[in-house]
């Protein structure tokens, strides 16, 4: 399979989840991106089209960790994030995964924000 249409497909899915998904004031839409060298999560109120939390590979309390987009990362992530979305008061979020399939990287973080109180 070509590089080209692995990334059209990869593209459809997401489109494909993303219009079954919307993320509201009471339940915002927990998008995880994971690339090569990172991993981003953000929680976003489509209604508004307002980021309400942030975290990422990137962000300097989480840099001082060096996490990386592996699985021990990912859980340190996930852990950070739920702590951080306990802290802005959000409770239920509905998980946005990004066409990716719900395995490895992607079940750590899921599991590791549920960890710590936050309802999908």
């Amino acid at each position: 399979m070509k590089l080209a249409e692995k990334q059209r497909l990869e593209a459809k899915r997401r489109l494909c989840i993303r219009s079954r998904i919307r993320g509201t004031a009471e339940r915002p839409r927990l998008a995880l991106c994971l690339s090569n060298k990172h991993a981003y999560a953000q929680c976003i109120d489509d209604e508004v089209g307002k980021t309400l939390a942030a975290l990422s590979s990137l962000s300097k309390h989480v840099k001082s960790q060096q996490v990386k987009p592996n699985c021990a990362g990912m859980k340190v992530l996930g852990e950070l994030f739920g702590a951080l979305l306990k802290e802005k008061g959000i409770q239920q979020v509905v998980f946005d995964r990004s066409g990716r399939s719900y395995t490895g990287c992607v079940q750590i973080f899921a599991d590791a924000v549920r960890s710590q109180g936050i309802q999908f």
